[in-house]
């Protein structure tokens, strides 16, 4: 077979059924064999959104995801989306076309050392300069990808290669000398876990990512039931744990709940499961957790004790140490403990103030939770959006909640969203978006509409870049430098508060749905809220949802830059 051809075959080995990708002159030998194979190819309108739906897909479905494009500006055009899966552990094989091995090193037209540039956002890499290794290098692309703490892997694809022939076979298995991941836990360690929480009177579980990785949702409750400890999640981790259940403190850290960041500042124990103790959740790290003993449970061995301090670590894939420690920890309650988070609980909620003739942003995300049953997966883009849909929807399945965590990457959530409809086609599927970040991606309005994927995109529409804009308001004596998206020529030089009057915003989302031929709605009042959200859900088409809603709106509870978690800004009824 030609390289280009064991591509296709590797694939349909792996159950490949979609990619998502662009194609250009690098790559047509691959793309020319998608023609007529049975697999799935979505074509986006941008190389970024083809990583980033293949992002969406991975998180929603659990399985690898796939994206396919050129040489050049083709691969470069990958690279955030590449980040943004490695940053968030999440696995997907990019598969980029290349120059003619001899002209490699040369400033070939449309060449660029994408190994080279992808190295530190890769979890591996590979460049394929014999055929005779290409069966074998797909093998390990998606072992790699898939396996232990999941990553992206790149495998670039010379034109030649493609072009080449061999008789090397698709291998059925992989094994990579030095890279064998640990999967069980030492069952010592897990009996020290164990014994720490038979001792502990404030004990916390910090969910993080892992939980979802590795699907041990259902474990993580029951050692939640079983031993009494309430759980907060991390932004990623979202989802591991029912929010409607009463030991949940819902996501704690920046914009987390008080009572979970209040929760973390007293307990004298936390067990921390697949999380990576992120400078968002720590918040001053010299007086994270102050009291407490601190249980670290992670498969990437580089995580426990990289940012804090670990007493008892525990190596190996989450879902299968919560087994084994399911099996050995005692039953156990905590009633003074939890009488106290229930106090908090009921003196800090989160809310928002209504009134003033605007729609709340919080108020929409709460509606489209109440008018999808709960049961929608949501994607978001990054900054208030973000915030607000993580706090307001109330999340109780796993893979719900597809957001950028560690590269926050705005123009993340609609191709992601376009990745969860393609792997889940029976689902509602929301981007909760802002006006400015879906404008980073809105041409894969193009994608939607031609691929019949009813995505609905709700869009915060404030006319500001809004999280930029909150710092600004209150760190940098409301500057709002470069943040109004209405301003225009005419306005004052120094301007640090809509006005009545204000120049009319760019661009009018209805009409740029309509144009892509998608169903566009604006909303200006409350009582509209929940018929346009009904209206969206029920239609066959794509649907962009413009709330026009209060300009200056901020995320809170916020605990600055710099300061504790018990130091939260705002977030009081």
């Amino acid at each position: 077979m030609k390289g280009c051809e064991i591509v296709i075959e590797a694939l349909k080995k792996e159950n490949v059924d979609v990619i998502f990708g662009y194609p250009g002159g690098a790559i047509m030998e691959v793309f020319d064999i998608f023609y007529q194979s049975p697999i799935r190819v979505i074509l986006t309108r941008h190389e970024q959104a083809a990583a980033h739906a293949a992002d969406g897909y991975a998180r929603a479905s659990g399985k690898v995801g796939v994206c396919v494009a050129t040489s050049g500006p083709g691969a470069t055009n990958l690279v955030t989306g590449i980040a943004t899966a490695y940053m968030d552990s999440i696995p997907i094989v990019a598969i980029t076309g290349q120059v003619p091995t001899a002209m490699i090193g040369n400033d070939a037209f449309q060449e660029a050392d994408i190994i080279g540039i992808t190295r530190p956002i890769t979890k591996h890499n590979f460049l394929v300069r014999d055929v005779d290794d290409l069966p074998r290098v797909i093998k390990e692309a998606f072992y790699i990808a898939s396996s232990g703490r999941p990553g992206p892997v790149v495998i670039d694809l010379p034109k030649d290669v493609q072009q080449a022939s061999t008789e090397e076979k698709c291998p059925d298995s992989v094994e990579i000398r030095g890279y064998r991941p640990t999967y069980r836990g030492h069952i010592r360690q897990i009996k020290k876990v164990a014994e720490a929480i038979a001792k502990a009177e404030k004990p916390v579980i910090y969910a993080g990512g892992g939980v979802i990785i590795s699907g041990a949702h259902k474990e993580l409750r029951e050692l939640a039931e079983k031993a009494g400890i309430p759980v907060t999640t991390t932004l990623l981790g979202i989802g591991g744990f029912p929010e409607d259940h009463e030991l949940s403190l819902q996501m704690l850290g920046m914009h987390g709940t008080r009572y979970a960041n209040y929760a973390m500042v007293e307990t004298d124990l936390i067990i921390a499961i697949g999380a990576r103790f992120d400078d968002r959740v720590t918040g001053k790290l010299s007086e994270f957790a102050p009291n407490a003993r601190i249980v670290h449970i992670d498969i990437d061995p580089t995580a426990i004790s990289k940012n804090v301090a670990v007493d008892v670590p525990v190596v190996g894939d989450v879902k299968t140490v919560l087994k084994e420690l399911n099996k050995i920890v005692g039953e156990k309650s905590h009633p003074a403990w939890l009488a106290k988070i229930k106090e908090w609980k009921k003196e800090f909620p989160l809310s928002y103030e209504t009134g003033g003739g605007m729609i709340r942003p919080q108020f929409v995300v709460e509606k489209i939770c109440e008018v999808a049953g709960g049961d929608a997966v949501i994607a978001t883009e990054v900054g208030q959006n973000q915030m607000w849909a993580a706090q307001f929807y109330t999340y109780t399945q796993p893979r719900s909640f597809l957001s950028s965590g560690g590269l926050g990457t705005m123009g993340y959530g609609f191709p992601a969203a376009i990745g969860a409809q393609v792997a889940r086609p029976e689902a509602v599927v929301f981007d909760i978006a802002g006006d400015g970040s879906i404008q980073m991606n809105i041409q894969e309005l193009a994608t939607v509409v031609i691929n019949e994927l009813p995505v609905n995109i709700a869009i915060l529409n404030n006319q500001f870049l809004g999280m930029v804009r909150q710092w600004q308001e209150l760190f940098y004596d409301r500057r709002y430098a470069s943040t109004c998206l209405a301003r225009r020529k005419e306005c004052p030089k120094i301007c640090n508060e809509p006005k009545p009057g204000c120049p009319g915003y760019s661009p009018d989302f209805v009409k740029v749905a309509e144009a892509y031929g998608a169903l566009g709605l604006r909303v200006e009042k409350e009582k509209d809220v929940v018929p346009a959200l009904k209206e969206a859900i029920a239609s066959p088409k794509p649907v962009v949802i413009d709330f026009v809603v209060e300009r200056e709106e901020n995320v809170f509870p916020m605990v600055p830059a710099g300061a504790s978690l018990s130091q939260m800004m705002g977030g009081m009824a």
